[in-house]
């Protein structure tokens, strides 16, 4: 095959482009769900130590900050590497084009093939997309996704940001304005309330069944926030 190993296809990705579409809402998603749990364990943890409001509202604002800009560094990144990896395919597809033709629409005839074409009809409409435009065909049944459809780090990033910010801000003005002796099981009722919610809706985008990504979320929420509790409580009474 003109000195180019014919299974060198095998290690190529086909993958597709619903994520990239979905990207900002999933980003979206965690980040509220992240908000929820890390400062409703985090202000349950403080209030538990017996400490004033002032102490509450100073953990919990600086927990929200550290949190919001830990998560949306931390898609940036991390989108940023699926982006890299999304150029660094096409660019390997552009050159497998210009430089071995004949393997490329053989390629693309049998994907076709896979889909449920016959031979002749797969070599036809092969060779019809690849006088069209070749890449055009090749990203959209090979790859998945073109260079329009690439993911965006800054639309991630701002979408964690912002839906962490919000989350965290239920458990933050639930713990500050209730009395201080039924903040901390209300805090958990509302947190727990909303992180079913998060968890359904995580549920529905990635079409998964709804109760176990429910029950996970609100289980894994109200653990976190029972040992923050029991470490709060701790750390209270030795310091009292």
């Amino acid at each position: 095959m003109n000195g180019r190993d014919a299974g060198s296809h095998s290690e190529e990705a086909h993958v597709g482009g619903t994520g990239a579409r979905l990207n900002w809402l999933r980003a979206g998603v965690l980040g509220a769900n992240d908000g929820i749990v890390s400062t409703s364990s985090l202000v349950i943890g403080v209030a538990a130590s017996g400490v004033g409001n002032d102490a509450l509202l100073t953990a919990g604002l600086a927990g929200l900050t550290a949190g919001a800009l830990s998560m949306g560094v931390g898609e940036y990144v991390s989108v940023s590497t699926q982006r890299d990896t999304e150029r660094a395919l096409v660019q390997k597809e552009k050159y497998e084009l210009e430089h071995f033709p004949n393997e490329e629409l053989d390629e693309l005839t049998s994907l076709y093939e896979a889909r449920g074409l016959s031979p002749d009809l797969a070599r036809q409409v092969a060779v019809q997309l690849t006088e069209r435009d070749a890449f055009a065909a090749h990203a959209e049944v090979e790859l998945g996704f073109g260079e329009e459809d690439f993911t965006n780090p800054w639309h991630a990033a701002w979408a964690s940001i912002a839906s962490f910010v919000l989350g965290a801000f239920l458990p933050l003005i639930t713990v500050l304005f209730l009395p201080a002796d039924t903040r901390i099981i209300v805090t958990v009722v509302a947190a727990a309330t909303a992180l079913a919610i998060t968890g359904t809706v995580s549920a529905r985008l990635g079409g998964a069944r709804v109760r176990p990504a429910l029950v996970r979320n609100v289980l894994g929420g109200l653990t976190a926030m029972a040992i923050t509790y029991g470490i709060g409580t701790l750390v209270g009474t030795r310091i009292g």
